[in-house]
């Protein structure tokens, strides 16, 4: 049968176009998916579309006439059916044995004698050896067929063998529908039930409902196996659910990159590590969580952060640091529909309203949440799947991703893996930070493969192809940090279960308001209640209680400097009490006679050191520089006596730009 060519004037009427240029766009196109052909109409040109390269739903509206009041296409109508290049070639063979076969019987006299003596020479393989191998040996009555049927119709089509094809998924099997029912409510149902266990309860059953002789086990394995081939999509569905439906069956929808630029999506995800780190503050061993942004474009991973949990902290960190390698904002944010990625910080309004005041609004940012259970979405997915092949496993403490992957040194009884290991490694479990430098080094070497979406660049090179913002760390530190109120008490500011000190809220016992960063939260700024700037407070760093028994040298040194700095701010304030009080009002204070006593001798004792002391010179001054307890004593003693040393004149640069100096000179 012919095929069947249909006008795209109606072709666009059954898809509902307005007119037919878009049907002319992807005629044109070398990837076309229509087959088309050039006609003329009217004077002018037209085209014709394959109607059986036409899409599915499109051929049944056309069949139908859902679209005109007459169908276009004959209801009865179908495409010529398949012919393999086996047929064709065994139509090819046959017409050269009918060809050489007219030609032999031109010799003889009779027909019949003719066909005989055709057949023994061409049986004997001499004749026609290619035919004779491809087709084998052949009948009187098979050669009068062939000969008949070519010279009815003169074409080698109606030599190809008739080739009997069942329709697709249509299996003749033995089982009965009772058989096949049971069977298939079994294997379809949720616990997942394998072949061997189905077959055997569904004899069992079929034996109580009164069956004797039942088929054999690869019977119904055959059908089952028929049946999963064919309907594969109820399969996966009914035996695994929903997700494995959408990885498994359902088609991926195709993203075309090369829309969008460098920076215009990055996507977040967090990954736990599958090696153990020392966690810094219970010093043991721990699985922590990388939380990264990925540049979608080049496939580079720009920021990422290493927290023992997910949380707000982590990201903050990770997308602070994103954007400063990145060198520019991105437009959107693509991430994991996770607690701490909904958290109020990022999103503290909805974002299909106008009044956006989140962070990534702040940054005019547009998030973007991954569907939950939807792995396919995020490819941030394939980047840690690289990650964990080939620096996760490298690691001396990888652990493995799960319990039956985790390595054998691991596992029980493996004495021999076990020394091994601890010989190679010593047991070594990562800090962080060194943890942090391996990682820096892998991207370092990932970074410098082809990147996937341009394959003439490197990822590097992918990445730098953008032309970066002048990013402003400052604003961005500030649109990373919160604003909470705390009351200041003796031990400072009380937050996160930290105390935050500086000396120039010792005297103070009012409200205030903290400004702290997420990413570093070493040091909080002090606001009063009004908007004043107060001053920056640091973390108080702890001690050990036993610091001179059992502590370290470090630990002494640490006890010493605060005990040191403490009895300095309380003879700072005796001498300001000294200065502020008249002498004669401090004669009326109900004071301790001892107290008094220990004043004076203390006064006593230092006029007694000026008087033995000699004047020194300020050459002398300088080569007898004492050692200090404190920067502000040292930064002190440089001023008066001058800088002798390149080293203490960047010191002193350093000294005068830090929060230290800030607080107690004022800028």
């Amino acid at each position: 049968m012919n095929e069947l060519y249909i006008n795209i004037k109606d072709i666009a009427e059954a898809k509902g176009l307005k007119s037919t240029r878009s049907l002319r766009l992807e005629l044109n196109k070398p990837e076309s998916k229509y087959i088309s052909r050039e006609v003329t109409v009217n004077g002018g040109t037209s085209y014709e579309i394959l109607f059986s390269s036409l899409e599915p739903e499109l051929q049944n509206l056309l069949r139908l006439g859902e679209r005109k009041s007459t169908a276009l296409v004959p209801l009865n109508y179908q495409p010529p059916q398949f012919v393999s290049d086996q047929a064709k070639m065994t139509a090819n063979f046959r017409l050269n044995i009918v060809i050489a076969f007219n030609k032999f019987r031109k010799k003889y006299s009779t027909k019949k004698q003719a066909y005989y003596d055709f057949i023994d020479l061409y049986n004997t393989g001499l004749y026609l050896p290619k035919a004779h191998k491809f087709i084998g040996n052949i009948s009187v009555g098979t050669l009068k067929r062939w000969t008949t049927k070519y010279e009815k119709h003169e074409s080698a089509e109606c030599l190809q063998p008739n080739y009997k094809y069942s329709k697709q998924g249509e299996y003749n099997s033995i089982l009965n529908d009772e058989m096949k029912n049971i069977l298939l409510t079994l294997l379809l149902h949720p616990s997942r039930y394998n072949y061997g266990k189905a077959i055997k309860l569904t004899k069992e059953i079929l034996k109580k409902r009164g069956y004797e002789h039942l088929p054999c086990d690869l019977s119904f394995k055959r059908f089952a196996e028929n049946f999963r081939k064919n309907n594969y999509a109820e399969w996966v569905l009914r035996r695994e659910g929903m997700k494995a439906y959408h990885d498994k069956v359902e088609p991926y929808i195709e993203r075309d990159i090369s829309k969008i630029e460098v920076g215009d999506v990055i996507v977040a995800d967090g990954h736990v590590l599958n090696f153990q780190v020392i966690n810094p503050f219970t010093g043991k061993p721990t699985r922590a969580t990388l939380v990264g942004f990925l540049d979608w474009k080049s496939t580079a991973l720009v920021g990422y952060e290493i927290m023992m949990t997910e949380s707000t902290q982590c990201i903050a960190s990770a997308l602070r640091n994103a954007i400063i390698n990145l060198g520019l904002i991105p437009k959107v944010v693509y991430q994991d529909n996770g607690k701490a990625f909904k958290s109020r910080f990022f999103q503290s309004v909805d974002f299909e309203e106008d009044l956006f005041n989140g962070v990534y609004a702040n940054l005019n940012i547009h998030s973007v949440f991954a569907k939950p259970y939807n792995a396919r979405a995020k490819v941030i997915e394939r980047f840690f799947r690289e990650f964990q092949e080939e620096l996760e496993k490298g690691m001396p403490s990888y652990i493995g991703t799960s319990i039956e992957d985790k390595p054998a040194w691991l596992k029980r009884g493996e004495k021999l893996h076990a020394e091994w290991h601890k010989k190679l490694t010593d047991n070594h479990i990562p800090t962080v930070a060194e943890a942090s430098k391996y990682i820096n080094s892998w991207i370092e070497f990932h970074n410098n493969q082809p990147c996937p979406n341009d394959r003439t660049k490197t990822i590097k090179e992918c990445l730098n192809s953008v032309q970066k913002q002048n990013i402003d760390v400052q604003r961005l530190d500030d649109l990373m940090m919160k604003t909470e109120g705390r009351t200041i008490n003796k031990h400072g500011i009380t937050f996160l279960n930290m105390h935050y000190r500086s000396e120039a809220i010792l005297g103070i016992r009012d409200k205030v308001n903290i400004r702290y960063s997420l990413f570093d939260l070493s040091k909080v700024n002090v606001y009063s209640t009004k908007g004043e700037f107060l001053c920056v407070a640091h973390r108080v760093q702890k001690v050990h209680p036993m610091a001179r028994v059992l502590g370290t040298v470090k630990d002494m040194e640490e006890y010493k400097y605060q005990y040191e700095k403490q009895q300095k701010l309380k003879n700072r304030l005796v001498k300001q009490i000294k200065k502020t009080f008249p002498k004669e009002e401090l004669q009326v204070l109900e004071v301790e006679p001892e107290s008094i006593y220990k004043i004076e001798e203390f006064e006593q004792i230092e006029q007694q050191k000026t008087v033995r002391e000699r004047k020194l010179t300020p050459r002398e001054k300088q080569m007898n520089k004492p050692m200090f307890d404190s920067e502000f004593e040292k930064y002190e003693w440089l001023m008066n006596n001058g800088c002798t040393n390149p080293e203490d004149r960047k010191w002193l640069a350093d000294y005068i730009r830090s929060d230290e100096y800030y607080n107690l000179y004022g800028g």
